[in-house]
């Protein structure tokens, strides 16, 4: 089976481009129906359309960072010109003066540059005053205004969220550098992280928790000194300003939240702590069989970044797919296709699945190499190459399994999708906060089946790896199994997931510290909330990325050790697959829940007190 993606991407690349304008994404175009940098053909009723653009292969945006947008939507008009004013141009004599020196013409085409300043129609044909600075940008030769408040009001006149994004892309457009170097501290922190659960002590994993609860602490401390300095200054007048208080009292209120339930769920699974170091080891052991596995995530997400760019490709293409209209003025715009609207339905629905598609492939061949690695009787001599093999049986022999679970997870993505689009409907239009209450609920049910389910075909894809049955059958049994053994690794399992989790927490945390103080020296010139939550995002993705490849690894050993189990006794006859080390391990496990069972049962016996006896003198 092919993967789901190939061939509906193949279909809408082939439609996008009979019926899209590829030349007009790629080159751009004017408001006059022109492609830049392209001899054009004249559109009927359009007077300025059909000229010679060979030599103006940059688009210019007139009034780019003037516009008054209120209740409507309102693109600025685009010119083909020669060359972007690279300095700002306070009057129309620097407009001429560029236009004669540069040969690239500001003001409407109708206008001729020697009557510039002499036209009583320049003000309506020319770019308002003063014009800002602009270069192009790469490979779409669009002219982008270089000043952070030109820019993000640019760009939010044509997403149409005017108030909020030109405030956002402000504090993105000025925090840039800082935003860009946060991130590259975010990716060598996870690194840091893999090395360190790649090579965990016991007295690690004490410093690795003490490090968090520190981490957590230090940031709450942070935001709620923040808070304090901000509503004792008394020099606050700016918008940003009190936005950015806002915002930092919504964050110490999460942060302090999750930092209290983290030190409770620490403090009651401490004793667990001496068994997840011996997890961690087995983990190690069973990666240094195959230790390319911690460089999966590279190659996936290289994979996912490729598809993704070729999807926004295939979009916006088809988003050029139209008829030429005339409208008031002489200017073209190109209505869409009316079967457009059913094809961007199947094109997101075409995103989720591929996407789901590539990162289960990630699942099964990290499991694939796993249960190589495991069910070899010599463990002294591994088996060679594991992951190119797991990789070959996969696109041999299990696509269609792999297949199936990203649909099913795409199934599932659907309904929540529909139901968060109702809910915001509902929102904007006001209604009852029952309903929106009981949107929300389902959308919560609906997130909670699709975590289950992801674990639900993780251990799936292990199963068809051991057994090489089809997805159905595998997650039957992947599920029988589970519910027989789980009295075994369930407790250890959770807290060494636990233990990972912690390891993303520490990475957001240094992560949105390092942005904190970064983002705090310029307070009153940019509204950083946005920008650090999208760095703390990007923290926590890069952190799940590297540190999932352990929890993968996880899941699938403890499962083939419950199949190991249900085949073999560990006689001469059937011996166990699983080394001394695993098995040791696993019964020093059995061992703590057993007296933990039988201490929670005699306490038991305790609360139901004795039988009253009377007083013998």
């Amino acid at each position: 089976m092919q993967c789901p993606g190939a061939n509906y991407l193949v279909f809408i690349m082939g439609y996008s481009v009979v019926a899209g304008a590829a030349g007009r994404l790629l080159f751009g175009y004017d408001s006059f129906g022109n492609v830049c940098g392209k001899k054009n053909s004249p559109v009927e009723g359009a007077p300025l359309s059909g000229q010679d653009m060979t030599l103006k292969k940059h688009v210019f945006f007139m009034n780019s960072c003037n516009l008054e947008v209120k209740d409507v939507r309102l693109g600025p008009t685009a010119l083909c010109v020669s060359s972007c004013p690279e300095e700002q141009l306070d009057t129309l004599e620097d407009v001429q003066l560029f236009a004669h020196t540069s040969g690239s013409f500001l003001c409407v085409y109708s206008l001729n540059s020697f009557n510039y300043t002499q036209s009583p129609n320049a003000e309506l044909l020319c770019p308002r005053l003063p014009v800002p600075p602009s270069k192009s940008f790469p490979l779409f030769n669009r002219c982008i205004p270089q000043t952070p408040e030109c820019y993000s009001l640019f760009a939010s006149v044509l997403i149409n969220d005017v108030d909020t994004l030109h405030r956002i892309l402000s504090g993105i457009m000025s925090g840039k550098d800082t935003i860009l170097g946060l991130c590259i501290l975010a990716l060598a922190l996870s690194l840091a992280m893999v090395f360190t659960f790649r090579f965990i002590t016991t007295l690690l994993v004490h410093i690795f928790i003490s490090l968090v609860i520190l981490g957590l602490l230090f940031v709450c401390g942070v935001l709620w000194w923040l808070y304090y300095d901000y509503t004792n200054d008394l020099s606050i007048e700016l918008d940003t300003e009190w936005e950015n208080m806002k915002c930092v009292l919504g964050f110490a209120i999460l942060s302090t939240v999750i930092m209290a339930v983290l030190l409770v769920l620490i403090f009651v699974l401490r004793k667990r702590i001496k068994l997840t170091v011996e997890l961690f080891q087995v983990t190690n052991k069973a990666i240094s069989s195959s230790p390319f596995l911690l460089f999966q995530p590279l190659w996936t997400f290289a994979i996912l970044i490729f598809f993704w760019v070729l999807w926004v490709a295939v979009l916006l293409s088809l988003g050029t797919a139209g008829a030429a209209q005339v409208i008031e003025g002489g200017q073209v715009e190109y209505k869409p296709l009316l079967d457009i609207q059913c094809m961007w339905w199947y094109h997101l629905i075409g995103l989720i699945w591929t996407s789901e598609f590539i990162l289960a492939c990630q699942q099964m061949t990290i499991a694939g190499a796993v249960v190589t690695c495991y069910f070899n009787r010599n463990k002294n001599d591994p088996p060679d190459h594991p992951i190119l093999s797991s990789l070959s049986i996969l696109l041999c022999y299990h696509q269609g399994t792999v297949v199936k679970g990203s649909f099913l997870i795409t199934v599932m993505r659907i309904p929540r999708t529909i139901l968060m689009c109702i809910c915001n409907a509902l929102k904007e239009k006001q209604h009852r906060a029952s309903s929106r209450c009981v949107f929300k609920c389902c959308n919560c049910c609906f997130w909670c089946l699709d975590k289950y389910l992801h674990h639900l075909n993780q251990n799936a894809y292990t199963t068809t790896a051991i057994n090489g049955t089809d997805f159905c059958t595998s997650a039957k049994d992947a599920f029988k199994i589970l519910s027989e053994n789980s009295s075994h690794f369930t407790s250890v399992n959770w807290f060494g997931d636990f233990i990972i989790f912690l390891g993303k927490v520490l990475v957001v945390c240094f992560t949105v510290f390092g942005g904190l103080m970064a983002f705090n020296y310029n307070r009153a010139l940019q509204v950083w909330a946005i920008p650090l939550l999208l760095v703390a995002f990007f923290a926590y993705l890069v952190a799940h990325s590297f540190l999932s490849v352990f929890e993968t690894v996880l899941d699938a050993l403890f499962l083939c050790f419950a199949v190991d189990l249900e085949t073999n006794d560990g006689s001469s006859e059937k011996p166990y697959f699983m080394d001394q080390e695993f098995l040791s391990f696993v019964k020093r496990s059995n061992k703590l829940n057993n007296a933990k069972a039988q201490q929670d049962k005699n306490s038991s016996r305790n609360e139901e007190g004795t039988e009253l006896r009377p007083i013998v003198r």
